[in-house]
């Protein structure tokens, strides 16, 4: 039975043209997906998680870090409302790099300048590549090793802040291992994939997606004793506006002087590059899941990711700045989304339904209170667990990526360069390493036939040619 959301089987979901956007509402373009609205109120315990960062860097009170959360909150509807069939995020593996650099600045106004100047400037880059159509281009010409090496460098990263030394697992050790190994059973398990089509008890539980896990961390953290228990409250969130755009914006401590923007030049540099590491993972995600459903064709654009991601570092910079950053995916959350979405059309309908309905569900917890404050314990495991998942991605779609025996190798070590000096190093040391090993064939590479899949499109190439 076709789906009236879609003008033929096999076609896009249905839209309004908006120049390169492609406005989508619930309910009218999309169905709405209630599992995927249920883990969204949970998993704004994520969002959350934003806070303790502003509030340690920026010594932002915590109403008003909930308002730059809102407000952020708000910013991740536009992806899916004008054509971008993602979970949006942070720029996580860049979290760490920001710090360092705000925290070269004095505490109080010069830190805030030099935050505001940042978000502004990797805004307006990655709005003008977009706009330009320069940023499929980007995507395009970048080397495979290169690629391999930035996507999984992301992911070790994420996995590294969560184990080393300060990080959160040794805070809540028990609650993440049993979290983490029973999201790990829940979504990537073959076994357990058999036993949801068995089963309808596990097939309810698997379309909830992460939403059981959360619900049990809250218990299994104050039993050993690692968060205590939750004390409810009832009404709505009390985010302070009035401070945050008193003390932490342009209107109230001014535009950064000239210096800030320059000085924030090779920081900028530094996050695109990893940035861009979540744009070709959202492309190669949005590729395995196209594939996978004949009934949908999904519609990926870099160029108009790069504009909506960049207009919301762009205005966050004004009305909000962000330590965590407007980044273009939320890879564990879309990856939950995207193997309930190859399930077929009656666990998800539309990509876009289960990307919406889930950022609509955040939003949601985001504002009331009671769901705020039952959650507020256990951030830490909430965030380690994405965290997790994310690393679980990059790293298995970072090594599809590369193309051959030696480009694994150029990957593995940009990675550990990437997870280790940081971002702009890996990328000096991808390049090089590309250079040498494979000289005039630098934006090409090789293809060994290491990996099935291009032993499959060669071999389909040869059928052409015969």
């Amino acid at each position: 039975m076709m789906s009236h959301y879609r003008t033929h089987d096999g076609g896009e979901a249905s839209y309004w043209g908006a120049g390169p956007f492609k406005i989508r509402l619930p309910f009218l373009h999309y169905r709405f997906e209630w599992p995927d609205y249920l883990q969204g109120l949970l998993m704004c315990a994520v969002d959350l998680a934003a806070i303790p960062l502003m509030t340690d860097l920026l010594g932002m009170p915590f109403e008003a870090a909930l308002a730059v959360v809102m407000l952020n909150g708000l910013f991740y509807l536009t992806h899916h409302l004008l054509g971008d069939p993602v979970v949006p995020g942070w720029i996580t593996p860049a979290i760490p790099l920001l710090i360092t650099y705000c925290e070269g600045f004095p505490e109080g106004v010069d830190r805030v300048h030099a935050l505001i100047a940042f978000q502004f400037m990797l805004g307006t880059l990655s709005i003008g590549l977009g706009a330009t159509g320069m940023a499929k281009h980007v995507v395009r010409f970048v080397p495979p090793a290169l690629k391999a090496g930035i996507i999984m460098g992301a992911g070790l990263a994420a996995v590294n802040s969560v184990f080393a030394d300060g990080g959160r697992f040794w805070t809540f050790p028990f609650t993440i291992s049993i979290a983490v190994g029973l999201a790990f059973l829940l979504i990537f398990s073959r076994g357990f994939s058999v036993l949801k089509q068995r089963n309808a008890v596990f097939g309810l539980i698997g379309k909830l997606g992460i939403f059981p896990i959360i619900a049990l961390a809250i218990v299994i953290a104050p039993l050993f004793g690692e968060a205590p228990w939750p004390n409810v409250e009832w009404g709505f969130s009390k985010p302070d506006f009035v401070t945050l755009w008193t003390e932490y914006t342009v209107f109230g401590v001014g535009l950064p002087p000239a210096w800030f923007f320059i000085q924030a030049l090779p920081m900028v540099g530094a996050t695109y590059i990893v940035l861009f590491g979540d744009v070709l993972q959202s492309k190669a995600l949005l590729d395995e899941a196209d594939g996978s459903r004949p009934d949908e064709h999904i519609d990926y654009s870099p160029d108009r990711a790069h504009m909506i991601f960049g207009a919301r570092n762009a205005s966050m910079s004004i009305i909000g700045p962000d330590v965590a950053m407007c980044g273009p995916l939320w890879a564990a959350m879309h990856v939950v989304i995207v193997e309930r979405y190859k399930e077929g059309r009656k666990a998800m309908d539309s990509i876009f339904g289960g990307a919406g309905s889930f950022r609509w569900g955040t939003n949601t917890g985001l504002l009331l209170l009671p769901i705020v404050s039952v959650i507020q314990p256990i951030l830490g495991v909430a965030l380690a667990l994405t965290l997790l998942l994310q690393g679980y991605v990059s790293v298995r779609i970072g090594i599809m990526e590369a193309r051959s025996q030696r480009d694994l190798g150029i990957a593995g070590v940009t990675a550990g360069v990437l997870v280790t000096q940081g971002a702009a190093w890996a990328f000096g040391v991808g390049i090089g390493l590309c250079l040498l090993i494979y000289g005039k064939r630098f934006f090409s590479g090789e293809a060994d036939e290491t990996f099935v899949k291009d032993a499959d499109r060669e071999a389909l190439k040869n059928e052409r040619n015969v």
